[in-house]
């Protein structure tokens, strides 16, 4: 069976795209990696998104706009990801672009994507799955992260020491597998999102490029320790986080609170020691012995350095890549294998990441067409009410 998985994360950069053929062999599922782009938003879609995200108002009218263009993005990404399959797929995954997720006393009431999956459809021709979170948070789960499904299978299923994979997009998640131990996953803090938000405020880019902001400044001890004190870091799991919690406001509110101005860089090197931080402890708390990273994040070498230095004896830093995954596509084929899961069945979300009641499949399914396994049906031309 071949999907196309997309993902558009928390940094709301771009589309990642990834094409994928899946093939059950007894307990063992292959994963034939087709190919992987990335589309970048332009500079007003990401306006437009930013925008929407809280704690800015926004109106109805914006959200439907929003939708639909984020729909004709998503259909272009879909039509990239069926060339790279060479031309035919079976399903596209495409779980739109999260504008909020609704968190209240650590409960997950509800959650937003949007991304008209008809569009896609209509572009395509084959099946779209979307809106996969919801299925999860209805059973009383977080709704997310959904990647660990992805991981569990990836690192063994809990065979030998303690492993985490760690995904370092705009939240900071880690995913825990141990033997004879249920898998763990959950947000951990922010990766890039406050990174990102700094680098725009104090830089005007969208980013700190290679991290060399950071590694030209110093780490702000006051400042470290006033973003350390923020009370989701003690939560235990399950739990999740997103820009409703770590956004530009939340940045500029602990800026004035240091009563004193800093530097860009060395803003930006604090920011990256808290990522650092936050994400070393909770490998060091679950005594894992390997962390295996992917997404945006890993592209940053500061990063990179401060968790590997970390790490020290304890445990490796390596990337995904190492285990046939591109660091940057890893979420684009979790997604994947999401849609096959759900075509076959099968649940997607694991309680004891999200802390559902039960397990379920995830995401609706948007037809283009009869549905693959029936014969197409001929029209009727007469309706009767049988009592």
């Amino acid at each position: 069976m071949r999907i196309v998985g997309l993902m558009s994360g928390t940094s709301y950069d771009g589309v990642d795209v990834a094409a994928a053929e899946f093939t059950l062999d007894g307990e063992t599922l292959r994963l034939r990696p087709l190919g992987f782009a990335a589309l970048d938003h332009d500079d007003g879609l990401r306006a437009e998104i930013g925008a929407m995200l809280p704690p800015n108002p926004t109106t109805i009218e914006a959200v439907c706009r929003l939708d639909n263009c984020l729909g004709e993005v998503f259909a272009e990404a879909a039509a990239l990801g069926v060339e790279l399959a060479g031309g035919r797929v079976d399903a596209v995954v495409s779980p739109g672009q999260t504008v909020f997720h609704w968190v209240d006393g650590g409960r997950v009431r509800g959650t937003l994507q949007l991304g008209a999956p008809a569009r896609v459809a209509a572009r395509v021709g084959v099946p779209v799955l979307s809106d996969l979170r919801s299925a999860d948070v209805a059973a009383g789960g977080q709704g997310a992260p959904l990647v660990p499904a992805f991981d569990a299978l990836l690192l063994g299923g809990g065979a030998g020491p303690p492993r985490a994979a760690l995904n370092l997009g705009g939240i900071a998640n880690l995913t825990v597998v141990a033997p004879g131990t249920p898998v763990l996953g959950y947000d951990v803090g922010p990766a890039n999102a406050l990174l990102d938000a700094a680098a725009r405020r104090l830089l005007g880019r969208p980013c700190d490029v290679d991290g060399a902001g950071a590694a030209a400044g110093r780490v702000h001890p006051g400042l470290l320790e006033l973003l350390l004190a923020e009370p989701y870091y003690a939560a235990p799991p399950p739990k999740s986080t997103g820009k409703e919690l770590f956004h530009a406001g939340y940045l500029d509110d602990r800026l004035v609170a240091i009563g004193e101005p800093i530097d860009a860089d060395d803003v930006l090197a604090t920011l990256t020691e808290l990522t650092a931080r936050t994400v070393a402890a909770e490998c060091d708390r679950h005594r894992v012995t390997e962390v295996i990273a992917a997404g945006g994040g890993v592209r940053n070498p500061t990063l990179r350095g401060r968790l590997a230095a970390l790490g020290g004896r304890r445990w490796r830093l390596r990337t995904s890549d190492e285990l046939g995954v591109p660091a940057q596509a890893k979420e684009a084929y979790a997604f994947a294998l999401l849609g096959w899961l759900s075509w076959n069945g099968l649940p997607g979300a694991m309680p004891s990441v999200t802390g559902a009641r039960e397990a379920t499949v995830l995401g609706s399914w948007t037809p283009s067409g009869p549905a693959r396994c029936a014969a197409p049906a001929a029209p009727p031309r007469r309706l009767v009410i049988t009592v």
